[in-house]
């Protein structure tokens, strides 16, 4: 079964940086484009980044371009995402996922972004 587990998140002021894991398990994830989406509180899930199989061409949103890193290991099966200049828009859980919707996804890590 697919197993997506993400780490990494906490609490950082504006302008931090924090840097999130997701550890993949149960299918070929050298063969899958990845995704991280988030969902603030009482907001839709939103996509966030995502980044090719093979290639690792990373694609950005515009709120996070510029800002966000997205990379992969695929010798470790784990997702990366490099978040610097965090705002508190930022505030949300952030789930790794098999798809840009986020149907497929991990249980998530919370990301808190707040003086």
């Amino acid at each position: 079964a697919v197993q997506l587990v993400e780490s990494g998140g906490g609490l950082v002021q504006p302008g931090g940086s924090l840097r999130l894991s997701c550890a993949a398990s149960g299918f070929a994830f050298d063969s899958y484009s990845m995704y991280w989406v988030r969902q603030a509180v009482g907001k839709k899930l939103e996509w966030v980044a995502s980044i090719s199989s093979v290639a690792n061409v990373p694609r950005y949103a515009d709120s996070v371009k510029g800002r966000f890193t997205a990379s992969r290991d695929n010798t470790k099966q784990t997702l990366f995402l490099q978040m610097n200049g965090l705002k508190t828009d930022d505030t949300a859980v952030y789930y790794c996922a098999t798809d840009s919707n986020g149907d497929v996804r991990g249980r998530g890590t919370q990301v808190t972004v707040s003086s």
